[in-house]
């Protein structure tokens, strides 16, 4: 699964230390999810989205190996 949340931190100004405080994980959880190694809960997916005041689906996007 492709993310922007790299994108999104930098137009909020927001270090993955920061985000990672807003929604509860680690600094590493934020690391780990930018760069496509862990797939977030449905529960953190969505407290990422309303940190960043948009919709899943602006941050998230499936990729063709996701459907297989």
């Amino acid at each position: 699964m492709k993310n922007t949340i790299k994108v999104e931190r930098a137009k909020h100004d927001l270090t993955q230390a920061a985000l990672a405080d807003k929604v509860n994980v680690s600094r590493q959880t934020i690391n780990s999810i930018e760069i496509g190694k862990f797939v977030p809960s449905s529960i953190l997916v969505l407290k990422i989205a309303s940190v960043f005041n948009t919709t899943v689906e602006e941050i998230f996007t499936l990729e063709e190996k996701d459907w297989k």
